[in-house]
């Protein structure tokens, strides 16, 4: 035998040796140290279903969602904190980790049957509810990136590690930093208002918290010896599993944070640009972009002297430039008067605001005074959301008043607010009669109204399509007048954005008939 191959079996006698010194300290220390079936025990005992679990959720849920309407953050860390959701999530992780597939199905149940409930419950709160505005709570649960995964993680190994060593304290700080109960709460915010992206987002976010606490859990379970029988293969394939779904998630999670860090240097580049413009004696107040629209939409406030003032136009054509893409400007200029110092111009700041914060009270006063003549209803019977600019309310039935008076009163109402959205929900009642002229198949001045009256009685009361007497497929045969009619209707109401259903004919004059209401 060689030197060489003399000092190479020396090193792997070594490394091995190393390694089994290593494992020893491990199972002596780590293992040693942990009474596994008392942690088993503990865990089995709280993360399958029972009756105490699925109320403790639905009251979570409630305290969440309203707390989400509030925008209230105490109120929603309150919701998180006696939320049972992390017990069997922390189930499943142990789970997998022990490949107990009976406590996997357990706890898979309680985390779907409490999830359901939640949904259910919330959506409903929602729908009672004469809040439902998003709030800044709401929309902060909707756009999940890699920073929502990294928290997660650490907030599990945490929670797990104290689980494990007995140390059940620091499971409260767990329970807020990873936020299960809030994101399924905007899940049924999202169902209940039929917001689909914000449905989605806060889905997103469930989904990462629950999968990223349960593979934590598996991880932590390992290490501290539950599942150490396993063979090398099952062990490799967990491995692999792990690896394989911690990379599935953060591709999508990375792609987010990398738009909202776009997003943060735009807003940047957008001051930065003002700030230049506008030079070191203006200050820019205000800056909203929103990224939603197409172009972009920015509004800004700046305060500067009467002699800096700058064309909105020009700006807005410059910072397209400067960002390479289509902007919409929206400038609202402060002027001071020359010679104004840094007091003069905060006082004068102050008092414009002041003045501006009055003329919008005064403007939506008189806007809720209005809609409230016009509905025949209290003023406080109207919702008005700032932020969105909407206002809505339910009318009361007027005497002799038609769908198409009501229809007329939302228009009258929008032309003395045109920058607000609003909407006269109108009483139930029968949609107008549509008439045609003998042997014509044309809608006239008069049928085409009564069409546009009845596709907007259908959106006000969240009918999503509506029966056309006459309307069938005329495939393969040559169509009947009424057939002919019936499609005139039914083009129209398409236009409108409701789906037309077939019903039996009525000859010369139709009625729509409210066929299916939007969930």
């Amino acid at each position: 035998m060689t030197q060489h191959s003399m000092r190479a079996d020396a090193s792997t006698l070594e490394d091995r040796l190393s390694r089994l010194a290593l494992y020893r300290w491990w199972r002596s220390h780590v293992v040693g140290s942990i009474d596994h079936p008392a942690v088993v025990e503990k865990i089995v005992a709280e993360s399958g279903w029972s009756p105490r679990f699925l109320f403790m959720t639905m009251m979570s849920a409630g305290i969440a969602v309203l707390g989400l309407l509030l925008s209230s953050p105490a109120v929603v860390i309150g919701a998180m904190l006696i939320s049972p959701l992390m017990s069997p999530i922390l189930g499943l992780g142990f789970s997998l980790a022990l490949f107990d597939f009976a406590e996997m199905r357990r706890a898979l149940t309680a985390l779907a049957a409490g999830s359901a409930c939640a949904v259910v419950f919330t959506a409903i709160i929602v729908m009672a509810s004469p809040l439902q505005a998003p709030t800044a709570e709401i929309i902060a649960r909707t756009r999940p990136n890699l920073f929502d995964l990294a928290v997660a993680l650490f907030a599990a190994l945490a929670g797990t590690f104290a689980i494990i060593r007995g140390r059940g304290d620091t499971v409260v700080g767990v329970a807020i930093a990873t936020a299960l109960m809030p994101p399924l709460a905007v899940v049924g915010y999202g169902a209940a208002t039929g917001n689909l992206p914000v449905l989605g987002g806060a889905f997103a976010l469930f989904v990462t918290n629950f999968v990223t606490i349960a593979l934590s859990a598996t991880v932590m379970a390992r290490f501290y010896g539950f599942g150490h029988a396993l063979s090398s293969q099952q062990t490799w394939t967990q491995t692999i599993v792990l690896i394989f779904v911690f990379v599935v998630m953060a591709v999508p999670l990375g792609i987010s944070l990398k738009q909202i860090a776009g997003e943060a240097v735009t807003v940047t580049q957008v001051r930065s640009f003002l700030t230049g413009r506008f030079g070191t004696d203006a200050r820019v107040t205000q800056l909203d972009v929103d990224f939603d629209t197409a172009p972009i939409d920015v509004r800004a406030v700046v305060i500067t002297p009467r002699s800096r003032m700058q064309r909105t136009g020009l700006l807005q054509e410059d910072l397209k430039r400067r960002l390479d893409r289509p902007v919409r400007l929206q400038l609202d200029q402060v002027l001071l008067e020359a010679g104004s110092g840094a007091l003069e111009a905060q006082r004068e700041e102050l008092r414009q605001a002041g003045e501006a914060a009055g003329i919008e009270n005064a403007r939506i006063a008189a806007l809720s005074r209005m809609l409230a003549l016009a509905a025949g209803t209290p003023v406080d019977a109207v919702t008005i959301d700032r932020e969105h600019q909407r206002a809505t309310v339910a009318a009361s039935p007027l005497p002799g008043a038609t769908l198409a008076t009501y229809r007329a009163l939302e228009e009258r109402a929008h032309l003395e607010a045109a920058e607000w959205e609003i909407a006269i929900t109108p009483p139930q009642g029968p949609l107008p009669l549509i008439a045609f002229a003998e042997n014509d198949d044309e809608l006239d001045a008069a049928a085409r109204d009564a069409v546009l009256t009845s596709a907007w009685a259908a959106k006000r009361w969240n009918v999503r399509t509506l029966a056309v007497p006459g309307f069938a497929d005329t495939a393969g045969g040559t169509p009947t007048l009424s057939q002919r009619r019936g499609a005139a209707i039914a083009g129209l109401l398409r236009d409108q954005g409701l789906g037309p259903v077939h019903a039996p004919p009525a000859g010369q004059r139709f009625r729509l008939i409210r066929s299916e209401l939007a969930q």
